[in-house]
């Protein structure tokens, strides 16, 4: 790795926040990029380490600020940048597909094109979405064909396969990678995992849309934020890597899964309710491909993610007991 810094942009993301913390634990610095200002710190894991003070925050905006993005970039000759920024919520994005549009494909293409043209970069980390693939069955490889079904589904693969074109043509430097459900300490509380812990611990009820009978495969952030710096460091390029775990559940299965660890009724925490809009069965992702390649493992198992999540959340309760409980659309 370089002694110039590494770039992450959207480090407000969950992934982006945790990957941060990832990179400061090796001592690594890094240039932290939002277009929000950072949110509570207990939603920031690179927050909770004395390495903190080796990363510099930088509030700016994919859509309005890519001149002030490139000259960070080349001041600091970066070369390394890991992409998390998106607008990611999935159902939302029937309301307004037109935001998702701008932040996932234009202004995110505009950023490609201004980085093709500035020397110093080494390898540019696309982190993408299997939602691109769309509805599938069975184990799903990296050259599944692109099939998105929701407006955010089809805003990611067009910027994806933009970029396809630009390493064909231009050489460009690109490793994309896809990840499974992941979670973890920190997550943003309208997510599944930590919304069930909280709703356990609150006695609060929430909606099981569809009954919760999709299958999903659940990754712990750690073993995420490893296999994405592997990725970035020994991918090559052009290369799709998806990071996935083999073990497979039903999201009412964990769901009762977390009550019983929390000694909570199902029935006092869930309703069953409709299924969102096109909304996916089931993409459980082949990963093979990082193992053989990489040498990636898992290291976090599923009740040891989930009780390392149990722990943060109790440990935080009152800071969590003020912050939203629902994704808030910022345009």
């Amino acid at each position: 790795m370089s002694n110039s810094p590494i770039l992450v942009l959207g480090s407000n993301s969950f992934s982006g926040a945790s990957f941060c913390s990832h990179l400061i634990k090796q001592g690594l610095e890094v240039l932290a990029v939002s277009r929000s200002i950072e949110p509570n710190e207990a939603l920031l894991p690179y927050k909770w380490h004395e390495n903190q003070n080796l990363i510099t925050f930088h509030q700016l905006d994919l859509n309005h600020h890519l001149d002030e993005i490139m000259t960070l970039i080349k001041q600091h000759k970066v070369r390394y940048i890991y992409n998390f920024a998106a607008q990611s919520m999935v159902g939302q994005s029937w309301q307004y597909p037109e935001h998702w549009f701008m932040t996932n494909t234009v202004s995110t293409v505009q950023f490609h094109n201004a980085l093709r043209q500035y020397d110093g970069l080494e390898k540019y980390i696309h982190i993408s979405t299997p939602e691109v693939y769309g509805s599938c069955s069975g184990l799903v490889t990296e050259s599944t064909n692109y099939h998105p079904s929701t407006p955010y589904a089809v805003s990611r693969a067009a910027a994806d396969m933009s970029l396809h074109t630009f390493n064909d043509v231009y050489d460009f430097p690109v490793v994309f990678t896809r990840a499974a459900n992941v979670f973890g300490e920190g997550q943003q509380l309208y997510r599944i995992i930590p919304k069930t812990i909280y709703s356990a611990l609150n006695n609060d009820t929430f909606p099981l849309h569809g009954g919760g009978h999709s299958t999903r495969s659940f990754i712990h952030i750690d073993d995420v934020s490893h296999a994405t710096q592997l990725i970035g460091e020994q991918g090559n390029t052009g290369d799709i890597y998806h990071i996935s775990t083999s073990e497979n559940i039903t999201v009412r299965a964990l769901v009762m899964r977390i009550c019983e660890m929390l000694n909570t009724p199902f029935e006092q925490v869930c309703e069953v309710s409709e299924d969102r809009l096109g909304k996916d069965a089931a993409y459980l992702l082949d990963n093979t491909k990082l193992k053989s390649e990489l040498g990636w493992q898992r290291q976090v198992s599923l009740d040891n993610g989930l009780d390392r999540t149990i722990g943060w959340a109790k440990n935080k309760l009152d800071i969590l007991k003020t912050l939203p409980k629902e994704y808030v659309h910022k345009p």
